[in-house]
């Protein structure tokens, strides 16, 4: 088994934002390879936030987005279980960026939403981003919904 350096603990932390202990133990069960310890994490992230999907959203806050051209804009809100969360610097560039993608995207839907694929990282849809969330957070998450104002629609 080759000896797993630092270096690539922290380039995988880096890619993923998760904790240095799980990045360690992907990268122990692939053997060092990089792309298979990221698809570790992925399955690993579907299995944490399928397993705090039913905790209860005492938290959250509200966002708004504006397209600099000044012409479509969105409000946004995201629920969360704690305050501890809903203050983080990461969470509120979570939500931020989910209401920058919707003013791009168009989605009618919070399901629609999901499934779409994310505009900075085309590689991931919001869904897989927001299960990034809770997996990073250990908190459930969701994206309850969401207004998208437009100056060219009637």
């Amino acid at each position: 088994m080759p000896k797993i350096i630092s270096q690539q603990i922290k380039d995988l932390r880096e890619k993923t934002n998760i904790s240095v202990m799980a990045c360690k133990k992907a990268l122990e069960e692939t053997n060092g390879d990089m792309a298979q310890a990221l698809e570790i994490l992925k399955k690993e992230g579907f299995k944490v936030a399928e397993k705090k999907s039913e905790r209860a959203l005492r938290a959250g806050i509200i966002d708004a987005y504006v397209h600099s051209n000044k012409q479509a804009g969105v409000i946004i809100e995201t629920r969360c279980e704690t305050d501890f969360v809903a203050k983080n610097n990461e969470f509120l560039s979570f939500t931020h960026d989910v209401a920058m993608h919707i003013t791009a995207s168009l989605p009618k839907s919070v399901k629609e939403l999901e499934c779409q694929p994310f505009i900075k990282d085309l590689n991931k849809t919001i869904g897989d981003y927001k299960k990034e969330m809770i997996q990073k957070f250990g908190e459930n998450i969701e994206i309850t919904k969401f207004i998208r104002y437009d100056t060219s629609s009637n």
